[in-house]
């Protein structure tokens, strides 16, 4: 199970031989501009659609929800077209801009903010406190499991993409840690202690993530599945 022994200068080869430090500077940036924004996005729609009541607010809801069972590839090449045009092809505002609303994300939000009780908003109402506010100092700070829970699957999600930089990256300077080694693996697909200690490179950063917020993330995950 355990290297003997365990040769550390693999990690030194592999730094000297690729451009770690671009992938995982490109990747971290992404990783956590995604992760911010969807947080965000994801918390505004879903107090919208768990705490104020509007005409169609069901309809709607379902409907967008329902663009989950879409496949990306059916609409990725109308999507690349419409990026193209507006100028953001081969820059990573293309792969922001593509992962900046989740529906999934709103749904994650939307089923914990039902069990927070509706009294507390109402309250806050009387005292005059906006939605905003409400959102804000209320909401957010009573929802930190859900958050991590979004913000753990969101920062994976982003962090293991390959498919999105690969049809919108096409410079070496922009690729991602998934494109850096999928490059590094055809040019030294002999070297297999290389390829590996990239491997461990790439998930070394999401186990760091887990670990810190796994009781959040799992608290998030069971009460979001509840309502009352």
């Amino acid at each position: 199970m355990f290297p003997d022994p365990v040769v550390w200068q693999n990690y030194v080869d592999i730094w000297e031989r690729a451009d770690m430090t671009t992938w995982l500077k490109n990747t971290l940036i992404l990783s956590v501009t995604v992760t911010v924004l969807q947080v965000v996005t994801g918390s505004f729609a879903a107090y919208g659609f768990s705490k104020m009541r509007f005409r169609g607010r069901d309809a709607l809801f379902l409907l967008y929800i329902g663009t989950i069972a879409v496949p990306w590839q059916s609409y990725m090449i109308p999507q690349f077209i419409m990026l193209s045009e507006a100028g953001l092809s081969n820059t990573l505002w293309a792969i922001i801009a593509l992962q900046t609303f989740s529906a999934f994300g709103v749904f994650l939000m939307k089923q914990f903010f039902e069990t927070i009780p509706e009294e507390l908003s109402e309250a806050a109402r009387l005292d005059g406190l906006s939605e905003y506010g409400i959102w804000r100092r209320i909401m957010m700070p009573l929802s930190v499991p859900a958050i991590a829970s979004l913000t753990l699957l969101m920062f994976v999600n982003t962090w293991n993409d390959y498919l999105g930089p690969l049809i919108y990256l096409r410079s070496p300077d922009l690729w991602t840690i998934q494109l850096g080694l999928k490059s590094f693996i055809g040019q030294y697909n002999a070297e297999h202690a290389l390829i590996m200690t990239g491997s461990v490179l790439s998930v070394l950063p999401i186990a760091i993530i887990f670990l810190l917020g796994q009781r959040y993330f799992v608290e998030g995950v069971a009460s979001t599945g509840l309502k009352g």
